[in-house]
């Protein structure tokens, strides 16, 4: 299984790049091989907790000039339940869950941009300020 390339947003700012193999949304850590680490470096411990969100991306450098797009596309059919979810920080993301559950420490979201570096994102609930559904 290869590992996936994720980018892990603190609520406090920190970002943090590299490749996990051990994310689950139902544990409190994971361990994250920091993209710049030296070889032989060990993974950072990351607490989910401590998380705005973890995104899995496609690659690290992204396309800095794309403006997300917030509509879905109208000629595909949308899977699993439209969603905007605005973090605390002022950040709006759009997309659609399969897995939203109030009462769990965060859930998963699929960008509606097909054009989005995110391939989807696992948000934490306690960093989130509005969560709309439609």
């Amino acid at each position: 299984m290869s590992p996936n390339k994720v980018v892990a947003r603190y609520q406090d700012g920190r970002i943090l790049k590299g490749f996990t193999n051990d994310f689950l949304p139902n544990k409190e850590n994971f361990h994250l091989e920091l993209l710049d680490a030296p070889p032989g470096a060990k993974p950072v411990d990351v607490r989910a907790s401590e998380l705005k969100a973890v995104f899995f991306v496609k690659d690290f450098a992204g396309n800095p000039g794309h403006e997300e797009s917030q509509e879905f596309d109208a000629s595909k059919p949308v899977i699993g339940r439209k969603i905007k979810v605005l973090f605390s920080d002022g950040e709006l993301l759009v997309g659609t869950t399969q897995g939203y559950q109030p009462g769990r420490a965060g859930f998963f979201v699929t960008p509606a941009d097909p054009q989005s570096n995110i391939e989807r994102c696992y948000v934490v609930m306690a960093a989130t300020h509005r969560i709309v559904f439609g």
